[in-house]
């Protein structure tokens, strides 16, 4: 048995983030990208934080709604927690999918959030069906195919 305790982890996680970033995941992967994010070590594992408060709310607020928008498209139990994958299409497809709708080139998540609010005034004005197509059509990783 391993001496490992993913409650202690947790807890000094919450101890250490300040801002926590709801496109973790994301950036981690490295399908997106913010320059108000930081990478940080903790317990051999990789975290990330954000470097301002009203970032992170607009983000987390953001990524709530794709969730929200998602779980018909992705066949997601509303009182299921998201795996991973699914997590993955979320995050990298929300976000893919806003940068297409805007038809912008911006791509730092802060910036295009901030950008996307300031037309739109509110999350529920977003293009939600374009960011749907992308968040439905987006492969977490490429699949394994063999010739055979």
């Amino acid at each position: 048995m391993s001496g490992y305790n993913e409650e202690a982890y947790q807890q000094a996680r919450e101890a250490v983030i300040e801002h926590p970033c709801p496109f973790e995941r994301a950036l981690l992967k490295g399908c997106v990208h913010c320059h108000l994010a930081r990478k940080r070590l903790l317990a051999e594992r990789e975290l990330m934080t954000c470097m301002e408060a009203n970032a992170s709310t607009r983000c987390r607020h953001f990524l709530e709604a794709v969730h929200h928008n998602a779980r018909f498209a992705l066949h997601m139990d509303a009182n299921q927690p998201w795996p991973f994958g699914k997590e993955i299409r979320a995050q990298c497809g929300g976000v893919l999918g806003l940068i297409d709708a805007l038809e912008t080139a911006e791509t730092d998540v802060a910036a295009l959030l901030t950008i996307a609010l300031a037309d739109s005034k509110a999350l529920e004005a977003l293009p939600w069906s374009a960011i749907m197509r992308s968040v439905v059509h987006y492969e977490p990783r490429p699949r394994n195919r063999k010739d055979r």
